[in-house]
């Protein structure tokens, strides 16, 4: 399994309350819910390197 990274994240107290509802709602720890956010926004906007090596992967299978 890849080594994670580790940084440290400023937010604006109502942002991080927030996120800590949303991420107790969703039954995830607080990092989790960032990541999983994190995530889908690359994903959306097409820039999720995770997606592209796929893609490279199955076009050399084809």
């Amino acid at each position: 399994m890849p080594k994670r990274k580790s940084f440290l994240l400023r937010l604006d107290p109502q942002v991080y309350d927030d996120l800590r509802v949303w991420a107790d709602d969703d039954l995830r720890s607080l990092n989790a819910q960032i990541e999983f956010l994190l995530r889908d926004a690359l994903k959306k906007r097409g820039r999720s390197r995770k997606k592209a090596a796929k893609k490279s992967r199955h076009e050399d299978e084809g």
